[in-house]
């Protein structure tokens, strides 16, 4: 069953109450109003009986000190009243004497008598509800003795009873229409006004759910103490929990890390493991393979021995400077490896690079262009970034073709020196671009094992980079490739 908001719940109960009472009341009135003025009217009969037995009692019944008494008694009551003495008359009456001989008729001969109701009896007088046939009315008659035994009629019609019940009833109808409308108002805005603080907190408490913690509650001048108290302790809970997951969340957080920063060490140890052994491999089993040769003197002739002997100390050199670069590239990523800044001329550090290698590039058939001759000074550690142009330059040359040409050059923006060192040749791969900086990685395996390449001299070359907090990259060419790093420079020298 579907549940209904509490202010529709709260709207419907209370105009129900009201309807309930308003119909009751309705009721009661339609049923039992009449009855009820009848009752009232018996009591004012029996009080009048009572005030004129009294006043024959003191000997002023018939005296004009008691007109006015006895007039204000007709009037408030509608009665018509007849007091007569058997043998002396009439002693008082209010009516005409032809409405007076009807009375006496009444009284003496009980006209009508077969309708009559008695209402209330004593010993001297009697209370009934008649209905005269002449007249088609009905009316209350109250007829008997005084104290002094004279005879009493008090007579009033029910049809002003009937009318002034009749008339109660329709004020009371529209005044219950009225109030029933003024209540359903009322009820709408009391109702809105009970259950608005409450949608706020049901509101809170869901944003809660949902571990929104933003919202708070604030407080109106018409709510109850109860639900202001709730209200305030929903804002401190609320606070208490956005601290305790944000503090949850950095505990989970930093235990991710830890996971995160234990899976890669171990997932880099594995790879440290299998590329080192990889590239160890083939070195240890030429050197092997060579040496057990020398031991069985399978080659007697001197020159054979000493290829052996060189084949051997190749490839020494190799796996020692292998190891070497491993040792550099593992200070610098563990950050044992201090920096000392200083501030250089780029351009004769570049022109040292292109010299030390010019006989690697002529053996290889390629030509270095760079055409720099101002001074370009950078901020950084000078050995180091020698180490980066070094490993820029010597990839360059190993990788040149076609027209094997290798140009340097400069770009200068934002305060920083761009060095570029671009080759002819065919462009990198796309799915090989991201992984060229990782360790051991190689393009082309057979070609990096054909010059001696290990695959560490880029990732050296990053890790120095990052250790300077400075970018590094590579760009393809249609004809080329282009690998360029940034330095902090200043422009004015």
């Amino acid at each position: 069953m579907k549940k209904q908001p509490l202010f529709i719940q709260l709207t419907i109960t209370m105009i129900v109450l009201v309807v309930i009472i308003v119909a009751g009341s309705w009721i009661l009135n339609q049923t039992q109003l009449e009855e009820y003025y009848v009752k009232e009217k018996l009591g004012d009969l029996i009080e009048a009986y009572g005030t004129i037995d009294t006043a024959e009692t003191e000997g002023i019944l018939s005296s004009s000190d008691f007109d006015v008494t006895f007039e204000k008694l007709c009037a408030a009551g509608n009665f018509n009243i007849l007091v007569l003495q058997e043998g002396s008359g009439i002693i008082r009456s209010n009516s005409s004497s032809d409405f007076a001989a009807m009375q006496m008729n009444e009284l003496y001969y009980g006209t009508g008598k077969e309708d009559e109701q008695i209402l209330y009896e004593t010993s001297l007088y009697k209370i009934e509800r008649r209905n005269d046939k002449r007249m088609q009315t009905e009316y209350l008659m109250l007829w008997g003795y005084l104290s002094d035994e004279s005879l009493i009629l008090i007579r009033t019609p029910l049809e002003s009873i009937k009318e002034s019940a009749n008339i109660s009833l329709r004020f009371f109808s529209v005044v219950a229409v009225g109030a029933l409308l003024i209540s359903i108002v009322m009820i709408l805005l009391l109702s809105r006004q009970i259950s608005k603080p409450i949608r706020n907190l049901t509101e809170i408490a869901y944003r809660m759910s949902r571990l929104d913690f933003e919202a708070q509650y604030l407080t109106s001048p018409f709510v109850s103490k109860e639900i202001e108290t709730l209200g305030y302790s929903m804002n401190e809970m609320s606070e208490n929990l956005e601290h305790a997951i944000a503090d949850l969340k950095i505990a989970n957080n930093e235990l991710q890390r830890d996971i995160q920063k234990k899976e890669e060490i171990d997932s880099m140890r594995k790879e440290f493991l299998s590329n080192v052994s990889h590239e160890l491999k083939t070195p240890l089993a030429l050197i092997s393979g060579y040496a057990e040769g020398l031991k069985d003197n399978i080659n007697e002739d001197q020159e054979s021995r000493d290829f052996y002997c060189e084949v051997i100390i190749d490839e020494a050199e190799k796996m020692n400077q292998m190891v070497k670069q491993l040792l550099s590239l593992n200070q610098l990523e563990f950050g044992n490896n201090q920096l000392e800044i200083d501030r250089f001329d780029m351009t004769e550090l570049v022109k040292g690079v292109v010299s030390a290698n010019s006989l690697l590039a002529e053996q290889s058939g390629a030509t270095i262009v760079f055409e720099e001759t101002k001074p370009k000074y950078i901020w950084a550690d000078e050995f180091k970034v020698e180490q980066v142009m070094t490993n820029f330059m010597t990839n360059a040359i190993h990788h040149c073709e076609g027209e094997k040409r290798i140009i340097v050059k400069y770009q200068e923006h934002d305060g920083l020196l761009r060095v570029c060192v671009f080759n002819t040749g065919k462009p990198i791969p796309d799915e090989a671009i991201d992984r060229l900086w990782e360790k051991f990685y190689k393009v082309d395996k057979a070609r990096t094992r054909e010059y001696g390449g290990s695959g560490i001299g880029l990732s050296i070359v990053k890790a120095i980079m990052d250790s300077h907090n400075k970018a590094c990259g590579v760009n393809n060419y249609s004809d080329g490739v282009e690998f360029w790093a940034e330095f902090d420079c200043n422009l004015d020298k």
